[in-house]
């Protein structure tokens, strides 16, 4: 039976002030997720044929809207505030100047966010989520940019602050898990965003600016992908934060391992950097070792990713046989299917069995060869970050907003959150199912209707993109229900007490190596690993490349 102190323990609120600089990262994630939603919707209904856009309104401007606000936007800025919330929670309210940090980059954040979209609003950078060179765009989109990239280095000073404080403080003592998980994350963002800010700074918006008439395109792609790709893993980790330290409060159980958690971690750290070739598989310019050195490295990241899928059945197998399940999987039945806090991440977790699958097949170098640039590489997209990653982050909100605001989730709003991730997974499961299929049969990724539409094989794959609009559609509603159960938890809920769930740590588990926390050991191997797989090629690139490009000089 819980006692008053247990319970006086687990209500314990982040701090006002703290609380008041998360919501705000939210009410923008929030905001991005109903205009990219919006343009989502309108993507698939062109792509279908059925439909053209009015107004003058171009496919691939819709297409960056989306792209740039829910890839971009709406993972970074829920990430930030829940971050936030989770460093307050566990490690202490921040100092005055931690906060201000985090307000000063969420500012500069917003200002470089609203500068990208309306350049993009205008038509003046249409130029995708990936803004590949040879497309340009208006010099203020990436100065926009910019500008995001520097005021996350601002606003993650603030969280990496509050963990060095404690460190400090609580010499020899593991750090408290949540916050341990914050600073790998910010870590793994301000080592590979170093790569696009590079990219932007020094080759595009000289470029954008007419300083420079050409740009290296193949050093350029490189160092996007640098970023790119553990910009996966930024938004993935955050929703493993929340599946192993807050699912096993949710449904009454322990955090299987400390140790566990953190060495898989770690992993993602090292693994998820220094594997950005595995997206220029066809390009030209990159010898094949390299290649295949950064497709090994890739795949490495099955470890983490295996190490968390035991952790997490461990920890539900134990909790439902401690709830009298029997049998082989009678502890299955046990968990609390009704409570929207654990189903809509778990969801999420069965979405990533079929998108880790298809990370594999993207990776491996024959298997690419056919799915490369096709709708296939978008469906894949939107069963990782769109369904494993938004609905944890759905899941969450679900609690920590009534946290933040002081009201709670009601029995009503808990059963349409359960219909809203009903809802999407079976949207997602036409949507990404049809672009699968039709990729294997060649549709291109980012290519409006009128592109093909007039080929004869582009009637085979008509009924394909019926089935994306169809499926668009039903995703579209489940934007609009989660968006009507966001605002009746910011405005509307009755006021109360709702807990921010933290896990305790099981007491059967081994004790937590400090070694996992000796972070000039970790780092040293990145940097290390890094430098193995990019040194050589990246000197390669500026050396070859191509009369005029100029590389990084600006003159």
């Amino acid at each position: 039976m819980t006692t008053v102190a247990e319970r006086a323990k687990d209500l314990v609120k982040v701090d006002r002030r703290d609380g008041k600089l998360a919501l705000a990262h939210i009410y923008v994630a929030f905001i991005a997720l109903a205009i990219g939603g919006l343009c989502g919707l309108l993507q698939t209904l062109v792509r279908s044929g059925t439909f053209t856009l009015p107004w003058g309104i171009g496919y691939y401007q819709i297409l960056t809207v989306h792209g740039v606000l829910l890839g971009l936007v709406l993972t970074t800025y829920f990430i930030f505030g829940f971050q936030i919330a989770a460093v307050s929670r566990t490690s202490g309210t921040l100092t005055d100047k931690q906060r201000m940090l985090g307000w000063v980059g969420f500012w500069v954040m917003t200002i470089g966010t609203i500068a990208s979209a309306t350049m993009v609003l205008l038509n003046q950078a249409s130029v995708l989520y990936t803004f590949y060179a040879p497309l340009q765009a208006h010099w203020i989109f990436y100065a926009g940019l910019a500008l995001v990239i520097v005021g996350s280095w601002i606003g993650g000073a603030g969280q990496i602050g509050k963990y060095i404080e404690w460190r400090k403080a609580n010499p020899g003592q593991s750090s408290p898990l949540l916050t341990f998980m914050v600073v790998v994350n910010l870590s793994m963002w301000i080592v590979c965003s170093l790569g696009v800010a590079v990219e932007v700074l020094f080759q595009l918006l000289p470029w954008s600016l007419g300083w420079v008439d050409k740009v290296d395109v193949l050093l350029s792609r490189t160092l996007f992908w640098y970023f790119g790709h553990p910009l996966v893993y930024f938004w993935l980790l955050p929703a493993y934060m929340v599946w192993y330290v807050v699912i096993p409060k949710v449904i009454g159980g322990k955090i299987f391992s400390d140790a566990l958690a953190r060495l898989s971690f770690m992993l993602f750290l090292l693994f998820s950097i220094p594997v950005g070739f595995h997206h220029q598989l066809v390009e030209p310019g990159i010898s094949s070792f390299w290649k295949f050195l950064q497709v090994v490295l890739t795949l490495m990241v099955v470890i983490p990713s295996l190490l968390t899928a035991f952790s997490m059945f461990a920890t539900f197998e134990i909790r439902g046989r401690a709830l009298g399940g029997k049998g082989v999987l009678g502890w299955f039945k046990k968990l609390p299917w009704g409570d929207a806090r654990f189903l809509v991440p778990f969801i999420g977790m069965a979405a990533f069995i079929p998108a880790g699958a298809g990370g594999i097949i993207n990776a491996s170098h024959q298997m690419n060869q056919l799915v490369h640039n096709t709708i296939w590489v978008t469906g894949h997209f939107h069963l990782t970050v769109a369904t494993t990653v938004v609905l944890t982050f759905f899941g969450a909100a679900y609690w920590l907003i009534p946290h933040l605001t002081g009201r709670v989730l009601t029995k009503q709003m808990n059963k349409l959150a359960i219909i809203q991730a009903i809802v999407w997974a079976f949207g997602m499961s036409i949507m990404s199912g049809a672009m699968h299929i039709v990729g294997l049969f060649g549709a291109p990724r980012r290519s409006d209707f009128s592109t093909y539409g007039g080929s004869a094989q582009a009637a085979e794959w008509i009924p394909y993109q019926i089935a994306q609009a169809v499926g668009g559609t039903i995703l579209f509603i489940g934007i609009v229900l989660v968006l009507y159960i966001v605002a009746n938890l910011l405005w509307f809920a009755p006021k109360g007490e709702t807990e921010f769930p933290v896990g305790e740590i099981s007491e059967n588990a081994e004790k937590t190596p400090m070694a996992l926390e000796n972070w000039k050991i970790w780092l040293t191997i990145c940097i290390a690993l890094i430098l193995f797989a990019y040194t050589v090629p990246v000197i390669d690139m500026i050396q070859n490349a191509p009369p005029g490009s100029k590389g990084f000089k600006l003159w």
